[in-house]
């Protein structure tokens, strides 16, 4: 298994076909997921915020191009931190945290490992998890998780420590996915069923995140976690329609977004629409968007994000705008 922390998108390309176009692509728009930073646009036009995020760029000689936060120069880490408000959590805060949702949730503490704030680190229980009389592991999995502007998502999967850059071994993880497939190899042992369980459990694991690249790393190190536990159940690689299936869900599950509007970055605007007078001459009509103006989440002209209601009876669940979750509607999108 491998352990270093920044996943090639060289290697992705030469290993697994398709996989990185799919972790590359915006489900609402359906193009490609956008820079949102300024930070390549040294590189030429094809890097500048606005632009898409196209394998050819990433990939070949271009192969290095993203790293994770750790590795980035410290003087574009300040930069992120002063223009993005970009700051990582260390691992063992996002343990913490992540264990004040298990103690709720099965009511008593210490279920996966017990926190050693002192040394800034924790010791995995090793004991088989129990569940209370009420709830089953199936339960547990397919409980809905959400991290907001997750960056590259180390409240999900704690692959490498984000500030350390250490790399930690998949017994010792606390992410939330961490967690659920951590119950999964606990309590099931058949493949396809396995597979199965691991569909639910990233199915029903979100996040959004506002620059590029950071998603891209996000989607990329919830993919090679899956990759990864299944090596360790397993002992082999899985088929590459497994990958794909799983790239699949997490391109619908982890989506690029402005959290503060709901849409996609940078599609609010102006609006020039032409009419023609009484006279018969042509005037340029100009509206703003109102969302922007007044700061109400619901009236922007922007691109709405989708995500995928996978709980629905159909096959492959049902689009819905993410800003509905907020007014409960659960409105179907029909496929617009």
């Amino acid at each position: 298994m491998r352990t270093e922390i920044d996943i090639l998108e060289n290697e992705i390309l030469e290993k697994y076909p398709e996989v990185l176009d799919i972790l590359l692509r915006d489900q609402t728009t359906q193009k490609n997921i956008i820079w949102a930073t300024n930070n390549y646009e040294y590189f030429g036009e094809s890097y500048l915020e606005s632009k898409q995020i196209e394998s050819e760029l990433i990939t070949g000689v271009n192969g290095d191009v993203i790293m994770p936060r750790v590795q980035k120069d410290q003087i574009l880490q300040q930069s992120r931190i002063k223009n993005m408000a970009e700051v990582f959590t260390p691992s063992w805060i996002c343990n913490a945290q992540n264990n004040l949702i298990d103690n709720a949730w099965f009511e008593r503490k210490n279920v996966f490992n017990k926190e050693i704030p002192n040394q800034k680190k924790w010791k995995t229980n090793q004991e088989r998890v129990e569940f209370p009389k009420n709830k089953s592991w199936r339960d547990y999995v397919n409980d809905k998780r959400l991290e907001i502007s997750c960056g590259e998502a180390p409240y999900i999967t704690s692959r490498y420590d984000t500030t350390t850059g250490k790399f930690i071994e998949i017994k010792n993880r606390i992410g939330l996915l961490d967690r659920k497939l951590r119950i999964i190899n606990e309590n099931v042992d058949d493949l396809n069923e396995w597979n199965e369980a691991t569909k639910s459990a990233y199915k029903n694991t979100y996040a959004y995140e506002w620059q590029g690249d950071s998603l891209l790393l996000a989607r990329e190190s919830m993919l090679f976690t899956y990759i990864e536990n299944y090596q360790y159940k397993f002992k082999k690689e899985p088929l590459i329609k497994s990958i794909q299936d799983i790239a699949e869900i997490i391109s619908w599950n982890v989506w690029q977004m402005d959290g503060l509007k709901g849409v996609i970055p940078f599609s609010c605007g102006e609006i020039k629409t032409k009419k023609v007078n009484l006279f018969g001459e042509e005037e340029t009509d100009n509206s703003f968007c109102k969302g922007c103006l007044n700061g109400n989440i619901f009236e922007h002209n922007g691109i709405y994000c989708l995500i995928m209601d996978w709980s629905s009876t159909g096959l492959k669940g049902k689009k819905i705008k993410f800003i509905d979750l907020l007014q409960n509607k659960h409105q179907s999108i029909n496929g617009k």
